[in-house]
């Protein structure tokens, strides 16, 4: 598994217990929505911290929350 599989992962399990979509996020996020896509698609391997901070924000918690989960903190991560 990827650092950006991890992200994707996170971000596709924290929309769906909010029950928003990829499209909100990115609104909600003040990111356009070819950022969000990019990221979703794998596209974008190692998001800016500044962009998972504006993510973070858009889903009403911290950088550290959002990167605070175990396929996060327990996967030794392939090169990408």
């Amino acid at each position: 598994m990827t650092y950006s599989d991890v992200i994707r992962l996170r971000l596709k399990n924290l929309c769906n217990e909010k029950n928003i979509s990829i499209n909100k996020l990115a609104t909600l996020s003040g990111i356009t929505q070819s950022t969000v896509d990019n990221i979703m698609k794998g596209k974008t391997k190692n998001p800016k911290l500044k962009t998972l901070h504006k993510l973070a924000t858009g889903l009403d918690m911290t950088v550290s929350e959002l990167l605070d989960f175990p396929e996060m903190n327990n996967t030794i991560f392939e090169d990408e």
